[in-house]
Parts: structure tokens; sequence; C-alpha cells
């Protein structure tokens, strides 16, 4: 299924990573700002302003960072995939075949899923061979493919990729991943700012000297959330990898099992005739994706994606 969308000059390139870069820094303080203020008209930052610990409150104040950092996230998700990949909608009347084409399967596939509302369908650029699904909700959701898949793969094995995409929507991974990750940023924060607490020596003084224990609070808030939140990519990762066994196995039962074999098993001639597609990762957005950066060793605890091999050989087995 060729198609001409690699005309664009190394410039642009540069400048359309640059602006994505930038947007998604700027969602993130956006989002952090707006939680902040939040937690100031419900009169929440009072409750941690004490030296001791008081648990219901930073429970709470854990909760709305964790839970509302990533239900915000999710809520602008489909908004930021066509910011940060450059996705390009296609036009559900388009004249272009091929493009129609991509909608036509698209919209088959969700209606045979059970979506009653059609996903948003766009192209974004990129060498790298990938396709995601992410949006807010199934009635708001959006599958987009890059021009490296469209133009490395046939007619098949991208109704294939576009099967499995669409059911990760069906199956709602993209809030049970939002659920999972605001869970596991509360518990980070929690945890951190608990045993802080404990180590800093903060609370068991209440004169000048608790200064320095405060400072030393602070530090080891930091650090503690730089270790859980290492493990909890770990637990997120985990869950995002049975997640993709089931878009799998919903993706063999869409298009055919022989189709989704093939398509993985094209992922996988493309990861090795073109390894350099593994780091193309300027113009892709990581959420839902078919196929991620192939990792070894500890690294394959922070993968989201199993091996290639492995869903392969899950899906002949089957």
């Amino acid at each position: 299924m060729p198609y001409l969308y690699n005309n664009i000059t190394q410039k642009e390139f540069i400048m359309a990573f640059a602006k994505r870069i930038f947007l998604f820094l700027a969602v993130n303080f956006l989002v952090v700002l707006m939680i902040s203020v939040l937690l100031s008209v419900f009169h929440v930052r009072p409750f941690l302003q004490s030296y001791g610990i008081d648990y219901t409150s930073l429970v709470l104040f854990c909760f709305i960072w964790g839970m509302g950092g990533a239900f915000i996230s999710l809520a602008l998700s489909r908004v930021m995939a066509k910011w940060l990949a450059g996705v390009q909608l296609i036009d559900p009347s388009t004249r272009d075949p091929q493009l129609a084409k991509l909608v036509e399967i698209v919209y088959r596939l969700s209606r045979e899923g059970g979506l009653t509302v059609m996903p948003q369908v766009g192209i974004f650029y990129s060498p790298e061979v990938n396709a995601f699904a992410t949006g807010p909700s199934k009635r708001r959701s959006l599958v987009a493919v890059s021009s490296g898949l469209l133009n490395k793969m046939s007619l098949d094995e991208v109704e294939a990729v576009l099967a499995h995409e669409v059911t990760h929507i069906t199956n709602g991974d993209m809030v049970t991943m939002t659920l999972i990750q605001g869970v596991v940023n509360a518990f980070v924060m929690f945890l951190a700012r608990v045993l802080a607490f404990f180590f800093s020596g903060l609370g068991k003084s209440r004169d000048d000297s608790s200064a320095g224990s405060y400072r030393s609070y602070t530090l080891m808030v930091f650090l503690f959330e730089i270790v859980f939140m290492l493990l909890g990519a770990m637990v997120v990762a985990w869950f995002s990898r049975k997640r993709e066994f089931r878009a799998d196995a919903g993706g063999a039962k869409l298009a055919g099992k022989p189709k989704m074999i093939a398509a993985l098993q094209a992922l996988q001639r493309a990861c090795e005739t073109h390894p350099e597609m593994q780091h193309a990762k300027a113009t892709s957005f990581d959420a839902l994706k078919i196929s991620s950066k192939k990792k070894s060793g500890i690294l394959l605890l922070f993968s989201t994606h199993p091996p290639l091999e492995e869903r392969i050989t899950r899906l002949q087995k089957s």
C-alpha cells in the first residue's frame, strides 16, 4: 500500500520536532498548574504545611495529583496526539482512493468491534512502521498510522494493524491504562513523602533546627519519587504488555489470525532490516502503539510491548 508522504525537508522535520517537544512541555506544565490552582481553591495545600503528617490530607493530596494528572492527560490525549505526532486527520469524504480505503477499513472494523461512534482516522509522517490509538473514551477516539507503515506493509497487513488498534479502543485500554497510571502516581507520591518524613527526622523538633530537617525532607522526597517512579513504570509496563496480547488476539479475531501474524512478522522484518526505525521516535506518539523499541535485559521490564517473537508465537499457538 505505497503512499507518497515522504516529501518533507530536514528543516521541516526539525521544526516539527521542536514544536512537538515545546507543546509536550507546555501541556504538562498546564496540567501541573491547573492541579495546583485546584488544590489552592479547595484549601488542600494548607493541610500539608505543618511539620506533622496528616494522613487524610496527604492521601487526598496524592490522590488528586496522581489521578488528576492522569485523567487530564487522558482528556487531552487526542489533541496532544495531533500536536505531538503531527497527525493529519483524514476527511471521511475524501476522494483520495488510498485514504478513503484506510477510513473504510477502520470504520468496518470499528462496527464489527461494536463501536457505535466511529474513531477519527489520521496519518502522521514517520519512517517508523507504527500506528497508535488514543482518546479519552470509545466515543472520542483516534486511530493514526505512520507513513512508514503505509509504505512498507501490504493492505492485509495494514488491516491487521488497524484491527489491533481498534481492539485497544473497544477494550477501553485508554481508560484502563490511565487508571493504572493514576493509582501508581498516587502511591509513588504517598510512599515517597511518608518515608522521607521518617528518614529526615521532620516533626521531631518544633524549633528552628527543624528547618534543616525540612530541607532534608524535600531532598528525600525527590529521591524517593525517582526510585518509586522507576518501580511504578515497571508495573505500568507489565499491564501494558498484557493489554498488547489482548489487542493482538482481538486484532486476529477482527482481521483474521493469518493477517495478524503476517503484520507482526512484517514489523519484525522492518526492525531487523531497518534498526534505525526503532530510534525514530521524534514523530511518534507513544500511546497504545503497535510496536515499540526493542529492549533486552532489565530494560524489558520497562517495555510497554512484549517482544514480537513472543507475540507471534502466542498467536500461532492460540
